[in-house]
């Protein structure tokens, strides 16, 4: 890791702009949704429009600073094995997230009425068939995926490795990550994520592994929902045993993985 003061970052907004774009995107994506939420726009539509105004601040602050956004943002190709690599990576990630959130449980249950949100989420993005499906995949693992990369890891955390180093950046850029997101239970597991994200994106030098990372923990999540949540029946009791194995066994397979990504890009920018 890098230390404060190293100029790691030529193509980044200083760490004042990196900040900025993220209170202005994260408060437009807020009034964006509730406006589009009082003028009855559907759900998935909704989530789109919320994560273009998270995002839109970000590519202005490029374009008006004129820095060339592929460049910024480090979206050089991979090669077919980092790729499946990345989406190992987003698997072991959510294997994480899974044992933090069973852990988290055990000390401070989620109440009745958050839970009863997040399952009238997943409900009205219950797909209907195939083209359903993919339309509800995107909204909810995709265009987060992209959206919170490109301005967390791409913009963000590129912005604060000269004032922090790579370390502090990592850590400044998942806090600002988790804190977006304006959920104060699910704050333990954004934080984490955003680290495992930004240690990705420091190893790799690219936006690319971390952005599919992102998008397979995702997809798992909403994969996976209505089989670990039963609306019908009450909560288990929590199993913080199983939690903290779970944990465990998560992040170290997670740092194993980072690992075995190569220091730098397999193939120079296009």
């Amino acid at each position: 890791m890098g230390a404060p003061g190293s100029d790691r970052s030529p193509d980044a907004l200083p760490g004042l702009g990196g900040l900025a774009v993220a209170i202005v995107g994260t408060a437009a994506m807020l009034g964006g949704m509730v406006l589009a939420g009082r003028l009855g726009v559907q759900l998935r539509l909704g989530l789109f429009l919320g994560e273009l105004l998270l995002l839109g601040p970000g590519l202005l602050a490029l374009a008006i600073a004129d820095l060339p956004i592929a460049r910024a943002l480090r979206l050089q190709p991979w090669d077919r094995r980092t790729m499946l690599l990345a989406v190992a990576a987003g698997g072991a990630f959510w294997v994480t997230s899974y044992g933090l959130l069973e852990l988290q449980s055990a000390v401070w249950p989620p109440s009745p009425d958050y839970l009863e949100r997040f399952r009238r989420l997943f409900e009205a993005l219950r797909p209907a068939g195939p083209l359903d499906w993919a339309f509800s995949m995107a909204a909810i693992a995709v265009a987060p995926a992209v959206a919170e990369e490109v301005l967390n890891r791409g913009i963000i955390l590129p912005s604060f490795r000269r004032p922090l180093g790579d370390g502090g950046a990592v850590a400044a850029s998942a806090l600002i990550f988790g804190l977006m997101h304006l959920d104060a239970y699910r704050l333990p597991f954004t934080f984490m994520m955003g680290l495992a994200l930004g240690a990705l994106r420091v190893r790799t030098g690219s936006l690319v592994p971390g952005l599919l990372a992102h998008a397979t923990v995702n997809a798992l999540t909403f994969t996976a929902a209505p089989f670990v949540d039963d609306p019908a029946q009450a909560l288990p009791d929590p199993r913080p045993l199983l939690g903290a194995a779970v944990l465990l066994a998560g992040g170290a397979l997670s740092v194993r993985l980072i690992s075995r990504f190569p220091l730098t890009p397999t193939r120079p920018p296009a």
